[in-house]
């Protein structure tokens, strides 16, 4: 009989065939159902070329999720959106177009972000949909769009009601070169080599000294104090004394405190406003006067003196020479030091007294920690990256931002008394180019207003993703059905951001958790370990590897190489060898397609063995998709399909399928098992490699998609794996005698089939061509 299949070759072409079809045909279109499975898919970020080859992957296995639930009989509400509000495509524009955001402008500057996010979303897009993603890109959604940051101000506006929100002027994380303030969640530690340098500071009244370690001398003129270790009896004596710093020649007290640490530097430490986090708790504890040593450009202020204007590792540079040529320099260390840095910027943070907006977020921690262990994380090590971040919070979160391309703070001041109005929610409002909607000041009754000109933290607009997409406060009926959303999939980077973030927020407006479970992916990672990057020039472009090799093939890859949760490697050698088992499946289905698909036969206890086989792997998947390990099915489909099926069970099979020398119901028989065994492949496959499947599926055994069918259930067979292991070794044994003979694997040869695999003997003898 001639094959229903021709082609030689899965050939990746067909890809976009297939995806036309699923878009005329709207199979994944969602309407809402009392019961929905909702998924809070993250909004990537189109802040350059290449998008990284590690958030394809990720994406495809979200898309996996939502292909498994389908076919779990779920109905899936799958919507996806583009993240455009931040830091990134400011810098993105300032670097494409040669100039300045704060020299330009804003409305100008505005556009030009708009443009080139434009640009760089169509190319996104145009990957996901490559891909395979069965997300509704019909209806997707902008974070920057008129709608949504309409949202983010409403909530804003109903938190500012609620007293969770207040202005105030504290040390905050500076991130000097973008030029705003910075959340902690926003800060990496990086060791590098600096300086420890150690001064002499004179005891007033004395000719004694004590020597102090710093990595920070350029913050000699912002010391307030001096502490010790008040077991430290170095010092004992001179507690309470006066201490003259060197170059400012400043008088300050020396006291103890139990946060300065012996062993490090002399024991000694300078407290001065801001070398690090510890120095703004003990100028909070201590009640110490600050002096604002640093500027908004990153430079050093006239408190410096003649320092005045340098830059704090020129001061730095500067000083050291000074204080050796004045005779305070007792000696320095080349040291390696744990310095906080700004993720966007990759530069070292400062921490600068500034006037910020706050949301409320310490009174709710023990909230966020019930509601965290109450979400499933999957895989489950990871929930402790939020709960670590819960234990580390000891301030509130500065929310408002000195950028452009971000969502206005919604707040107009009287000009005459400074009163913030906040405006009724329900619109979108830019307060730097739009008249006040309130008519009159309420403390004062003024008519003037002066807008607002600072833009929303992006994690205020990412944290509400769950509200947009569930259309909170716009269609009661619609929210009330699909949210909380069932499962939150993102990277593990972003755990002390986004979800964190949203589970504040949500709480905070809803009173409950957005959502049940948070799948978390690690890092894609070049192939010799390292973080991808456009300057390192290590970065893989997806769209290309997409094109020639196909969507299967990565989303193949991708299931087959990331075991869940943990860093993967992104190699393109490695994913243009998962090639070899979608060729091997398209083998098997090119041979099987010469025999018609029988609903039912006489099996025999060779067919029983593998469907006892297929009925282990159906198990083996369907753990790990209950996990959303794709590693798991992926693994197990191609060691089944590849090592069992094809190298065992067809070949014993292939003589009686074709009726040689066996009966019609024996026939029958393995023609029904070998369909029923390719149809479940194909099925168990198809939320990994979704047009292959399609493709199979059709040509062989339906004109409905395979996405529209019901996932298959393990049917408790007996287990038959000490016979697994009985049948492969005696073929193993056959084939290898055959080669040390010199014979084809077709010629016949004489060897005597174990008693155990008596029941197998007659598609034995035939596979093999045994001589009785």
């Amino acid at each position: 009989m001639e094959p229903k299949i021709s082609e030689k070759a899965w050939n990746p072409e067909l890809e976009k065939e297939i995806l036309k079809q699923w878009d005329d045909e709207k199979i994944y279109d969602f309407t809402p159902q009392d019961e929905n499975y909702t998924i809070d898919t993250p909004p990537p970020y189109p802040s350059g070329r290449p998008w990284h080859i590690g958030a394809a992957a990720h994406y495809s296995q979200i898309d996996m999720i939502a292909r498994t639930a389908r076919m779990n009989g779920k109905n899936v509400y799958f919507p996806i959106g583009i993240d455009r509000n931040g830091l990134p495509v400011e810098l993105y524009t300032e670097k494409k177009h040669k100039i300045r955001m704060r020299e330009t402008e804003r409305g100008e500057f505005l556009n030009l972000c708009r443009e080139a996010l434009d640009d760089l979303e169509a190319e996104m897009i145009l990957i996901m949909k490559s891909l395979g993603i069965s997300g509704d890109f019909a209806n997707y959604y902008r974070t920057d769009s008129e709608e949504y940051r309409s949202l983010t101000q409403s909530t804003f506006i109903e938190l500012w009601k609620k007293g969770q929100v207040y202005l105030a002027n504290r040390p905050n994380n500076y991130d000097w070169v973008s030029g705003t303030t910075i959340a902690d969640a926003e800060i990496t530690y990086e060791d590098l080599p600096t300086k420890l340098v150690y001064m002499k500071f004179k005891i007033k009244d004395t000719d004694q000294e004590i020597i102090i370690a710093s990595t920070r001398p350029e913050l000699l003129c912002a010391c307030r104090t001096i502490i010790v270790n008040p077991e430290d009896e170095r010092y004992a004596k001179y507690i309470g004394k006066k201490v003259i710093v060197p170059i400012t020649n400043v008088e300050v007290e020396l006291r103890t405190h139990h946060s300065a640490k012996q062993e490090f530097g002399s024991g000694a430490v300078m407290v001065c406003s801001y070398g690090d986090q510890n120095d703004v708790a003990l100028f909070r504890e201590l009640e110490l006067e600050e002096i604002v040593a640093i500027g908004l450009d990153g430079r050093m202020t006239e408190v410096a003196g003649e320092y005045a204007g340098l830059k704090p590792k020129q001061a730095r540079t500067k000083i050291i020479e000074d204080l050796e040529t004045k005779g305070f320099l007792e000696k320095i260390e080349d040291i390696n030091h744990r310095t906080p840095i700004s993720e966007r910027s990759k530069i070292p943070i400062e921490i600068i007294p500034m006037e910020e907006y706050y949301l409320k977020q310490k009174e709710s921690i023990e909230k966020i920690k019930k509601l965290g262990q109450d979400i499933t994380f999957h895989p489950t090590m990871h929930k402790q990256i939020l709960m670590n971040w819960l234990e580390s919070i000891n301030i509130d979160w500065p929310i408002s931002r000195r950028r452009y391309y971000g969502t206005e703070i919604p707040i107009w001041y009287c000009k005459n008394c400074s009163e913030p109005h906040v405006p009724e929610p329900g619109k979108y409002y830019r307060p730097w180019n739009e008249k006040c909607p309130i008519s009159n000041c309420s403390k004062c009754n003024s008519t003037e207003f002066v807008g607002e000109e600072r833009t929303f933290d992006t994690w205020m607009d990412s944290s509400v993703s769950p509200l947009f997409i569930s259309k909170f406060n716009r269609d009661e009926e619609f929210f009330n059905k699909v949210y909380p959303a069932s499962i939150r999939p993102q990277a593990k980077d972003i755990v002390r951001t986004w979800l964190y973030y949203t589970l504040l927020r949500c709480e905070q407006l809803t009173g409950e958790k957005p959502w049940s479970e948070a799948w978390i992916m690690g890092y894609g990672l070049d192939e010799k370990g390292m973080k991808m990057s456009k300057s390192k020039g290590n970065a893989i472009d997806p769209l290309p590897v997409i094109e020639k090799l196909g969507a299967d093939t990565f989303r193949f890859w991708s299931a087959s190489e990331i075991n869940h949760g943990y860093d993967f490697r992104c190699n393109e050698q490695k994913i243009e060898s998962s090639k070899k088992f979608l060729s091997k499946l398209w083998n098997v289905s090119r041979f099987l397609s010469s025999f018609p698909v029988i609903k039912s036969g006489n099996i025999t206890a060779s067919d029983k063995w593998i469907l006892s086989e297929l009925d282990n792997l159906v198990k083996e998947c369907k753990k790990g998709y209950d996990e959303y390990n794709f590693f798991i099915p992926a693994i197990a489909i191609r060691e089944f399909t590849w090592n069992l099926f094809a190298a065992h069970y067809i070949e014993m099979v292939k003589a009686r399928a074709y009726g040689i020398e066996f009966t019609d119901e024996e026939r029958n028989g393995a023609i029904f098992t070998l369909h029923k065994t390719l149809s479940t492949v194909l099925k168990l496959l198809a939320p990994i490699t979704p047009f292959i499947t399609e493709h199979l599926w059709k040509i062989l055994y339906s004109e409905e998609s395979i996405h529209k069918e019901k996932q298959v259930d393990s049917e408790n067979l007996d287990e038959q794996s000490n016979i697994t292991k009985e049948i492969t070794e005696f073929n193993s044994k056959v084939w290898n005698e055959k080669k040390d003979q010199g014979l084809s694997l077709k010629d016949s040869i004489k060897i005597e089939i174990p008693s155990i695999l008596e029941p197998y003997k007659k598609d034995l003898k035939s596979m093999h061509n045994l001589i009785d």
